[in-house]
C-alpha cells in the first residue's frame, strides 16, 4: 500500500492546528486524516515536511488509505447497521470535541438507541464520554440540558486560538457559534486599557482579550457560581491572573463611574436592561461591544433606540455591527461596537 508522510498533531491541539495546516497549504486535502493513540495523523503535501517541523510537530509515515482512515460517519454507521434505515439516516454528522468529551445533538426518536450510539461515537472518535444535547440551554444562566450516552460527564479542556477553556458541558454552555467574535477579541488593540466584561461566563471573551490584546486589566464579572468556578480555573490555566480581576455577582453592583475604556456585553435578549449600568461605567470615548438579538435588517435602528434610552442625553456613535450567528427565523445575534462620548 502506498505510504504518505503525516504530521502528528496532539488531540488537544487538533481544533486549532488542523485548520491552520489546510490554510497554509501544508495538509493534503485529497487524503484522509486518521486518529491513533491521542493524535491526529494529517497527510502532508510533498515538500512541506520542513513547514510541519517548524510548527513543532513530529513527522511520521503511514498508509495512504486504510480501514482506520474511512470517514468517521461511515464507520459509525457500520457499527450501527442493524438500526432501522430511517433512524440511521438521521445520525448526527456534526459534533463538538473538547479533550476526550464529545457533545452532539440527537433527535428524540434516536434516544431509544442512546447507549449504542454513544458507544459507537466513542469508539470511532477515540473519546471516553459522549453527551447528547437534549434541548439546548435555558434560564438566566443558560444552563445546558445534556444526557450522557456513554461514559461519565466530566471536565474537559478545549484548545481554541491559543486559549484553553476548561468546562463541564453538563454544567455550563460553550457557544461554538461565537468563535469569530472570540477571535476578534484576540486581535483588538487594547493596549493599556481598563476593560469590563459584564457577562464573562467561563472567560469566553475575557481570556483572549486578556492574553493577546495588551489590556492593562480586565474586570470579569459572572453571576453563575458554576461558570465563575471555571473562570477561576481558566484564568490560572492561561496565565492571565496578573491582568484579570474576577468578580462573583451581579454586574449592576460593580462599583465606580467613568473608569472603563472598553466594555463587553456578551449576553442576548435582555442585554438592554444592563445598558444604563454600562454607560455609567464608561469613560468618554469608551467602546461598548453590545450583543443582542434583532430582526434581520433592523439591527442599527434597534441599537440606536437602546442607546438613546440608556445614555440619558449623553452622545454616542454607532460603529460596525457584525452578525455573530443566526438565532431564529429572520432573527440574528448581532454585536454592535458603540463609542460613548
Amino acid at each position: 500500500m502506498r505510504q504518505v508522510r503525516e504530521a502528528k498533531v496532539p488531540e488537544d491541539e487538533a481544533s486549532e492546528m488542523i485548520p491552520r495546516l489546510f490554510r497554509d497549504g501544508i495538509a493534503d486535502p485529497s487524503a484522509r486524516i486518521t486518529r491513533v493513540d491521542g493524535f491526529r495523523l494529517v497527510p502532508v503535501m510533498e515538500g512541506k515536511e520542513g513547514s510541519v517541523r517548524a510548527l513543532g510537530l513530529e513527522m511520521v509515515s503511514g498508509p495512504a488509505y486504510s480501514e482506520q482512515s474511512r470517514p468517521p460517519m461511515e464507520r459509525i454507521k457500520a457499527l450501527l447497521e442493524d438500526i432501522p434505515a430511517h433512524d440511521l439516516a438521521h445520525m448526527p454528522e456534526k459534533w463538538e470535541i473538547a479533550g476526550d468529551v464529545v457533545t452532539l445533538k440527537l433527535r428524540p426518536s434516536l434516544f431509544q438507541y442512546g447507549g449504542r450510539i454513544g458507544r459507537a461515537y466513542a469508539e470511532v472518535l477515540g473519546v471516553s464520554t459522549v453527551l447528547a444535547d437534549v434541548s439546548g440551554v435555558s434560564g438566566e444562566f443558560r444552563v445546558p440540558d445534556m444526557r450522557a450516552l456513554y461514559g461519565e460527564p466530566k471536565e474537559s479542556v478545549k484548545l481554541e486560538n491559543g486559549i484553553r477553556y476548561c468546562f463541564d458541558a453538563t454544567k455550563v454552555m460553550f457557544a461554538s457559534g461565537n468563535l469569530a467574535e472570540r477571535r476578534r477579541m484576540e486581535h483588538l488593540d487594547c493596549t493599556g486599557e481598563t476593560v469590563v466584561d459584564m457577562f464573562c461566563g467561563i472567560g469566553y471573551f475575557t481570556l483572549p482579550l486578556a492574553k493577546f490584546s495588551g489590556a492593562r486589566r480586565v474586570f470579569a464579572c459572572e453571576k453563575n457560581i458554576e461558570s465563575y468556578g471555571f473562570l477561576l480555573k481558566n484564568i490560572a490555566l492561561n496565565g492571565v491572573a496578573d491582568r484579570v480581576i474576577p468578580i462573583l455577582g451581579d454586574n449592576r453592583d460593580i462599583p465606580g463611574r467613568a473608569f472603563a475604556d472598553r466594555i463587553l456585553m456578551g449576553y442576548v435578549q435582555t442585554t438592554s436592561g444592563f445598558l444604563a449600568k454600562a454607560v455609567r461605567m464608561a469613560k468618554p470615548g469608551c467602546t461598548i461591544h453590545y450583543h443582542d438579538t434583532f430582526p434581520v435588517g433592523r439591527q442599527e435602528e434597534m441599537v440606536r433606540s437602546a442607546f438613546s434610552a440608556a445614555c440619558g442625553g449623553r452622545g454616542f456613535e454607532i460603529g460596525p455591527i457584525h452578525e455573530v450567528k443566526s438565532f431564529a427565523p429572520s432573527v440574528s445575534h448581532y454585536v454592535a461596537d458603540v463609542r460613548v462620548l
